[in-house]
């Protein structure tokens, strides 16, 4: 069917070290009454995504017990201390099935929503050129992006590197800008005081002002 949706398939990254929130793994911390993490993975599993993949890393053994009872594909990059592109081939080489498109998602964005999630997947199906989906509000860069399946390809075969700071900058006929509704894209947690400053906000209202002090 022509105008049926794209199967999209998400490759989660939870592998990092988080040193930066210091002694608490910040995917634990409390959100909404659960784990970081495990919102974060409830909000795309009650999505239109297709497949749901976790890579795992720093701190695995603990993490995986928040989320091990969910729906999804849980898998450990040993190669984790050397950057996050290690954890995107990780996810995306574990895959084993073709898709129209592949979502990376971070696993810190508290205030993403499933209306969020299939936003992006609208605009990945509506778009009119470009193999990267990137969301942005008011023109600031966010996350999750989602890619296409020969973009998939052409990571896992090395020619094409999403780690690189300049991608889109060096590859704009690639990218497709999608202006997004709400600021959730660009509010992720790093530090204890965006952790405080983000669960201020929930308790205020006002997570227009936390977005600010966040950024």
């Amino acid at each position: 069917m022509a105008n049926a949706r794209p199967i999209i398939a998400a490759i989660v990254l939870a592998a990092g070290s988080s040193q930066r929130m210091g002694v608490k793994n910040k995917l634990h911390l409390p959100v909404d009454g659960m784990p970081l993490l495990r919102r974060s993975l409830e909000i795309l599993l009650a999505s239109n995504i297709d497949e749901v993949v976790v890579v795992l890393g720093h701190d695995h053994e603990s993490t995986r017990a928040l989320v091990d009872d969910l729906p999804l594909q849980l898998v450990y990059n040993e190669a984790h201390s050397s950057g996050q592109m290690t954890s995107v081939h990780c996810g995306l080489a574990s895959l084993e099935n073709s898709y129209d498109g592949v979502m990376i998602a971070l696993g810190d964005q508290p205030a993403l929503s499933v209306a969020d999630i299939n936003y992006l997947i609208d605009a990945f199906h509506n778009r009119s050129s470009g193999e990267v989906v990137v969301p942005t509000f008011t023109g600031e860069r966010g996350n999750p992006i989602i890619i296409s399946e020969n973009c998939r390809a052409d990571i896992l075969a090395g020619t094409r590197n999403l780690g690189c700071r300049k991608f889109i900058e060096k590859n704009p006929e690639l990218v497709c800008r999608v202006e997004m509704p709400n600021p959730g894209v660009v509010i992720d947690l790093d530090t204890p005081q965006e952790y405080e400053d983000y669960c201020e906000s929930q308790l205020s209202g006002d997570s227009s002002r936390m977005r600010l002090q966040v950024n």
